[in-house]
């Protein structure tokens, strides 16, 4: 049986993009995704700029 893929893995396998879950606080997680959307700016992004400026300042 042959792998199929969806296009939008190929896509984001090809431009290095990982869905990860993880555990966090359901409030903090609700006050992120309400602030999110109210300065409508998207989760995602925003969660890699938060980890990118964590990896920069421990390294």
């Amino acid at each position: 049986m042959e792998d199929k893929k969806r296009p939008q893995d190929k896509w984001d396998e090809k431009a290095g993009i990982a869905a990860k879950t993880y555990k966090i606080e359901k409030k903090t997680a609700d006050e992120f995704k309400a602030l999110c959307k109210e300065l409508n700016i998207g989760q995602g992004p925003t969660i890699t700029k938060l980890m990118k400026d964590f990896i920069e300042q421990h390294k």
